[in-house]
């Protein structure tokens, strides 16, 4: 059930959270922004953190972390699509939730759209509780990010610099 439709034609902010803890975790990244980058609408790139595992099996290598931010006339089921073509192309394997990755990408949010439907949820379900979500998103866009919302959230991040 889409709450609010996207809007025909209009431009939008989206922000897409990118994670990888498996092979070479900022060339992961980096690949992914550059595909993203390909659609035309990336307007900005958060710096990278080294972040712990949440969740998930014991024993997991640390997660680097960005958020992407769009201007985009793609709506939320058009950004799934899209992040699920960046997990493919970095061989992601699906095997125990909240397992290690070679690229984890996430809608995270899309300016006056929410959707609630298996499969994709918009904003981000868990996003308020990770601080490793909060920290690059809050870099991108602070007005989206109370302070006490980032001082809340679980896990610690790391800034370890930029693509």
């Amino acid at each position: 059930m889409s709450a609010a439709p996207d809007p025909p034609g209009g431009l939008r902010r989206a922000f897409i959270g990118l994670g990888s803890n498996l092979g070479e975790r900022r060339a992961e990244i980096a690949r992914a922004v550059a595909a993203l980058r390909e659609h035309g609408d990336v307007t900005a790139v958060s710096p990278l953190y080294e972040t712990e595992p949440v969740g998930g099996p014991e024993g997991q290598p640390p997660y680097l972390n960005a958020v992407v931010e769009l201007r985009t006339q793609a709506g939320a089921h058009e950004l799934l699509e899209r992040c699920r073509a960046l997990e493919a192309a970095a061989h992601r394997v699906r095997t125990v939730r909240f397992g290690p990755r070679t690229l984890d990408a996430d809608v995270l949010l899309v300016d006056g759209v929410v959707v609630d439907e298996p499969g994709l949820q918009v904003p981000h379900p868990r996003m308020w509780e990770r601080r490793f979500v909060l920290a690059p998103l809050g870099d991108l866009a602070p007005d989206l990010v109370p302070p006490r919302a980032l001082e809340r959230a679980g896990g610690s991040v790391r800034r370890v610099g930029t693509l």
